[in-house]
């Protein structure tokens, strides 16, 4: 009933491990094909729980979910005990009176006034995440829906949206306890049961617009392309691997409010041309002194290259007992550094030690023009952690360059 690549999130929920299941995929990932079997199994393993699935427009709900949910039943040879209506839109468990009840968040009230016949709310999925307005609305939809019973369950749902900017996509960044983020293609799923038709669709878009095939068919966030950088790669890092990194550089870029201070730690396998950034400070209105308590709490001796435009900043540092140096900068500096980064193979940097760094680098994105056209600049906003990691790599980039020239 459900692709191999969903085999252990079905575990994990089945043994009360995932509370909060995000699924991205593209077309044919089979998503909401699982979320909908989720649904059902649920309600069976929970007698006194109750089901709510919710898209952003009511309008949508029959031909989508309310179906989809109809061909789970269908698909685990169900239809007997289940009594399905448009009118309310709800579909009923008879052997207990259970509930599955469909809302769009156009009308919001309907969710304040929500009542169950007994128990509670055991579980609530939403389609198409990105289309909902923002996580102050899931989070209000959760608040009003999930009252009561000890055990609850999840399902959000959504093909990623291009732009990496998307709430929807920089909330399937998060890493939360309980919360599973789970990304499935349709490579992942049997070929018999999408059809030789939808294999053909796929390769003949792959061929002709990869771009547009890496979107829509493997749900990736493929950008406008306005993207600054191309090459980087979100991998977590155990602490073995950052324990071995036989070489450390660390930089940072001054700022206290509204823009930050920058702390970042990396390293540089030259071999294989990838840059692994394992380490961040992010922090808004503390002084010298305070961010200095920080870095030093790091327990890294290596030394700091930092922002030059702050010479007392580098002094206050030195006399704090920190091995602090300003970066040379001068003229194009920006432009160098910010292409030697894009001549990386690689940028791999872990989500849950530098989450801030992460969303800097995946949504940087080129000066556009009045008129909208992509001017080539880099904007000087969105790049205090980019900004930091130039510093951290300037001997690297510039002594790189000096060789290529010297050829």
């Amino acid at each position: 009933m459900i692709a191999p690549p969903f085999y252990g999130l079905h575990r994990g929920i089945r043994e009360g491990r995932v509370r909060t299941a995000v699924l991205c995929g593209g077309r044919g990932s089979t998503k909401s094909s699982f979320a909908s079997i989720e649904v059902i199994l649920y309600l069976l393993g929970h007698p006194q729980a109750h089901a709510v699935v919710l898209r952003r427009v009511k309008a949508t709900l029959r031909t989508s979910v309310y179906a989809q949910v109809r061909w789970a039943i269908a698909a685990l040879s169900l239809e007997r005990y289940f009594d399905c209506s448009v009118s309310p839109m709800r579909i009923v468990y008879r052997p207990t009176g259970q509930t599955i009840l469909f809302f769009g968040l156009d009308d919001p009230g309907k969710l304040k006034s929500l009542k169950v016949p007994f128990g509670h709310v055991g579980v609530l999925w939403f389609e198409e995440l990105d289309q909902f307005a923002g996580p102050e609305e899931i989070r209000n939809a959760e608040q009003s829906v999930l009252r009561g019973g000890r055990q609850t369950l999840v399902l959000k749902s959504f093909n990623p949206p291009a732009s990496p900017r998307s709430w929807a996509n920089r909330y399937a960044r998060e890493e939360k306890d309980g919360q599973t983020v789970h990304r499935s293609t349709y490579l992942d799923v049997p070929r018999g049961w999408l059809g030789e038709r939808f294999f053909e669709e796929a390769e003949h878009l792959k061929r002709t617009n990869e771009l547009a095939y890496r979107h829509e068919y493997l749900g990736e966030a493929v950008g406008s392309g306005s993207a600054v950088f191309e090459n980087v790669r979100a991998q977590r890092l155990d602490d073995a691997q950052v324990a071995g990194f036989a070489r450390v550089f660390r930089g940072l870029d001054w700022g206290y409010y509204p823009d930050p201070f920058a702390y970042n730690e990396c390293c540089y396998d030259a071999a294989r041309r990838t840059l692994y950034l394992f380490g961040e400070i992010t922090a808004r209105r503390l002084g010298n002194l305070q961010t200095a308590e920080l870095v030093r709490a790091r327990g890294r001796t290596e030394v700091i290259t930092a922002d030059s435009a702050e010479p007392k900043s580098v002094s206050d540092y030195r006399s704090f007992g920190l091995p602090c140096v300003a970066a040379k900068k001068g003229p194009g500096s920006v432009e160098h550094g910010m292409k030697w980064l894009q001549s990386l193979a690689a940028i791999v940097i872990d989500p849950v030690r530098c989450p801030d760094t992460l969303r800097e680098f995946l949504e940087y994105e080129y000066e556009r023009d009045r008129s909208g056209e992509l001017t080539g600049r880099y904007p000087d906003i969105g790049n205090h952690h980019i900004d930091a990691v130039r510093y951290a790599m300037e001997g690297v980039s510039t002594r790189r360059t000096a060789k290529v020239s010297s050829r």
